[in-house]
């Protein structure tokens, strides 16, 4: 067995596939259709809509399939990335790659293969396949619409990145910030790791706008968009929440770490303010919350925690009276979504 090498832009292509935020997500019928048309219209009795993440093949969508991955050492699918070309294996068990390999040996006895890429932001995120117990021989035909599938395929993830994505800033918008936040508290429930979600309210935005003009105010967002991004992690997700209004998900915290980042981002935007000459200082309100993710906990009430503190955090800097604590989280779950029962009466820390 011939083990998939990692192709030269790895780092990039699994930038893209995690912000398309579908690792680990429920079956969707948008991809559920396209793989049902290509078990049919191919006369296959496998197909998969298949995304390569670091270590293990997963399967988006699957048909005629019980597994929901595999390790990305045994994938097909990782040598079918490595080319723009669908990859065709006519009989795994006489190609010197495949032959020994556990998926032709055993379950699922793959004999036939063909997977076309399928890219997202210009890099090659996993495959569209199909695959057959016995050998075949794909005439033209059959390839052609293999590609075209692919590119239903495609299609569907562009309508998706576009649809969680900030046109403004090209950080992840709340819905989007919301599907991969999803996946990184599952990830450090399994794990066992704190996670901890932060909110950044800026302040003095309004006057900005009013003195300097919309352009200007949408080039501090931008400013403080970046600087974001170069703080904290790339395994950090960071997304613009609306209006004026960040988040920034952390997984595996460790008690002091978002205060070193703090300091990080206020020296990046006093070093910003001061390299281009502008006017005036770009400053904030934060408010975080950090737990061990247990199987109650969602991202929606750690952000309605953190919402509640950044409230406070700019009543007590003169930016905004609050009269009543808990009417501020009741009026920051509703816009979440929350249940105001599951908060507790301290919003600031960690549980």
């Amino acid at each position: 067995m011939v083990p998939p090498p990692k192709p030269a832009d790895e780092r990039a292509r699994l930038a893209a596939l995690r912000g398309l935020g579908l690792l680990d997500s429920e079956a969707e019928e948008r991809f559920d259709r396209i793989t049902r048309l290509a078990r049919r219209v191919l006369r296959v009795p496998i197909a998969l809509v298949s995304l390569v993440d670091a270590d293990r093949q997963w399967f988006k969508s699957r048909q005629g399939l019980d597994a929901c991955q595999t390790s990305r050492e045994v994938s097909f699918c990782g040598h079918a990335i490595l080319d723009d070309e669908p990859l065709v294996i006519p009989d795994a068990r006489r190609d010197v790659r495949f032959r020994d390999n556990p998926l032709v040996t055993a379950d699922p006895d793959i004999r036939f293969y063909a997977g076309c890429p399928i890219k997202a932001n210009g890099h090659k995120v996993g495959t569209l396949c199909v695959i057959d117990r016995v050998p075949r021989s794909p005439g033209a035909e059959d390839l052609d619409l293999l590609r075209d599938l692919a590119h239903m395929v495609e299609e569907n993830l562009t309508a998706l990145d576009l649809a969680t994505t900030d046109e403004l800033t090209g950080l992840s918008n709340q819905r989007g910030f919301g599907l991969l936040a999803d996946n990184a508290l599952n990830a450090c429930r399994r794990a066992g790791q704190q996670a901890t979600v932060a909110v950044f309210d800026l302040d003095g935005f309004k006057p900005i706008n009013d003195r300097w003009g919309h352009a200007e105010g949408d080039r501090a967002l931008k400013t403080f968009s970046l600087s974001l991004l170069r703080v904290f992690r790339e395994s950090d997700v960071v997304g613009r929440l609306g209006g004026d209004e960040f988040g920034v998900f952390l997984s595996g915290t460790r008690d002091g770490q978002l205060p070193v980042c703090i300091d990080r981002l206020n020296d990046h935007l006093t070093e910003a303010c001061v390299r281009e000459a502008r006017p005036y200082r770009i400053e904030y309100s934060i408010g975080s919350f950090g737990c061990r993710p247990d199987a109650g906990t969602t991202v929606a009430r750690m952000l309605a925690r953190a919402d509640a503190a950044m409230y406070e955090h700019k009543a007590a800097r003169g930016g905004l009276a609050v009269r009543d604590p808990d009417t501020t989280v009741d009026r920051l779950l509703e816009r979440r979504g929350g249940d105001v029962a599951a908060i507790a009466a301290s919003i600031w820390g960690y549980d």
